[in-house]
């Protein structure tokens, strides 16, 4: 068989690939604290036909190699941790991260933890803080669930991330708690689990070390909490549709060579009548 023809199908598997990352893009392009992908190739081991000769000066020339690429196959499959932008609600449990850091929320109360860059959370009936579907947002203090005391009927949340109670003469007390914000090494290498959620890797922090600690943090680096706010995702419509009219014309292109392959074999069965 040809080795244009398994050239490619590759391509078609690549950009079949590509078209499903720019669709689940564009699918959730409303989403809060979405994170775009994107779909990386690199060309597959080529075959050589001839290897190099090493030239001798005075005596003989150097010969290049001659090899035959294969195809593509998938590089990487990246996940882009740029800011999306800012959605004003008024809320005061609705909050965005103005900068690096990742909210870290929990279904069993901290044995398990996942980030997000999602904070449209609420209070419970036991006025814990909570993210949509139920798991309990982390503080900084001691890792734990967030809960406001009963005599606390308003408050606020600073860029710090700490609630800070309004009573009912309008005066504000700081609670001392603080809402929790994890800083990540390599964002791109945690792992997506569902939900607007991800989960910590070895690829993420040195052997996955998962440290919940404050906002706006100078020395740690990370970003302020803003209340009111939630962050829309960061995809970018107009490039997503240029690079599915890419990843469509590439399609096609690797379909013309499959067709074109199936032409010459198909001449070469005809030379035996």
């Amino acid at each position: 068989m040809l080795r244009s023809m398994y050239s490619g199908v590759s391509g078609m598997r690549g950009f079949q690939t590509k078209l499903d990352v720019i669709g689940n893009n564009i699918a959730n392009v409303n989403t809060v604290g979405f994170k775009a992908g994107r779909v990386m190739f690199k060309d597959i081991l080529s075959q050589s036909m001839s290897g190099v000769t090493a030239s001798v000066e005075g005596e003989q020339g150097g010969i290049n190699a001659k090899q035959v690429g294969l195809g593509v196959t998938i590089a990487a499959i990246d996940t882009l941790h740029t800011p999306g932008s800012a959605m004003t609600t008024s809320k005061p449990t609705d909050l965005r991260i103005d900068g690096d850091g990742f909210f870290v929320v929990s279904p069993d109360g901290g044995e398990t933890q996942y980030l997000t860059r999602a904070g449209n959370f609420d209070l419970d009936a036991n006025r814990q803080l909570v993210n949509a579907d139920g798991m309990f947002v982390m503080s900084a203090e001691d890792g734990g669930p967030i809960q406001l005391d009963a005599e606390v009927t308003a408050f606020s949340i600073s860029q710090t991330g700490e609630i800070i109670a309004i009573g009912a003469d309008g005066l504000a007390t700081p609670t001392g708690t603080f809402i929790g914000v994890a800083m990540v090494a390599n964002p791109g290498g945690l792992e997506k689990v569902g939900g607007n959620l991800y989960r910590m890797t070895p690829n993420a922090n040195l052997d996955g070390e998962l440290v919940v600690g404050l906002a706006a943090d100078a020395e740690a680096g990370s970003g302020s909490i803003i209340s009111g706010q939630l962050e829309m995702s960061n995809v970018d419509l107009t490039n997503e549709f240029t690079e599915m009219i890419v990843a469509q014309r590439g399609f096609q292109s690797n379909s013309r060579i499959i067709t074109t392959s199936d032409e010459i074999l198909q001449e070469v069965v005809n030379l035996k009548r």
